[in-house]
């Protein structure tokens, strides 16, 4: 398995926004992509934001970028992001 955290840069202001497209995302994710065990939003107290992911294997990696809801919602993030994202690739381990 393959563990992904990606750290959102979300602009000052955005984040009710934000979150409604990012919530939008993850519930096609997890409807529509067998391979990901789990995608979530989370919000640190210092309103940072992460997406916990967990994927069977590459391909559900792939099969996630690769996919229509994905491309789609690169437009309803317009102008609501401050930079890009960080992210972390790790192998599960156990």
């Amino acid at each position: 398995m393959l563990a992904v955290i990606a750290k959102l840069n979300v602009k000052e202001g955005s984040e009710a926004a934000f979150e409604e497209v990012m919530l939008n995302l993850a519930e096609q994710v997890n409807a529509n992509e067998p391979g990901c065990h789990m995608y979530k939003l989370c919000k640190d107290g210092d309103g940072n934001y992460v997406v916990m992911e967990l994927y069977e294997d590459e391909a559900a990696v792939e099969a996630h970028g690769n996919s229509d809801h994905f491309k789609a919602s690169g437009a309803g993030f317009k102008g609501l992001m401050g930079g890009p994202p960080e992210i972390t690739r790790m192998h599960v381990v156990g």
